[in-house]
């Protein structure tokens, strides 16, 4: 079976992880220092993804039902 993540971008991921635990990453617009390890690995993903690197699609979100509740509550 092949691989779904390239080793460029398994690197990309890395060197995330690595800034997070130092605390020197910091996210795109705000510029806040990042915290959370499942937001590390989405910049180094990201990062892959803009170089051309072997990296699956982005999930689409999930629609909410917040649009049909003001629907139905308005009639």
């Amino acid at each position: 079976m092949a691989r779904k993540y390239s080793k460029g971008a398994a690197a990309k991921v890395k060197r995330a992880m690595k800034k997070r635990k130092a605390g020197t990453l910091k996210s795109g617009r705000s510029g806040k220092k990042v915290k959370s390890r499942k937001q590390a690995i989405a910049i180094g993903l990201s990062e892959a993804r803009k170089e051309g690197k072997k990296v699956p699609k982005k999930t689409a979100k999930k629609k909410t039902a917040k649009k049909s509740k003001r629907k139905s509550s308005k009639k």
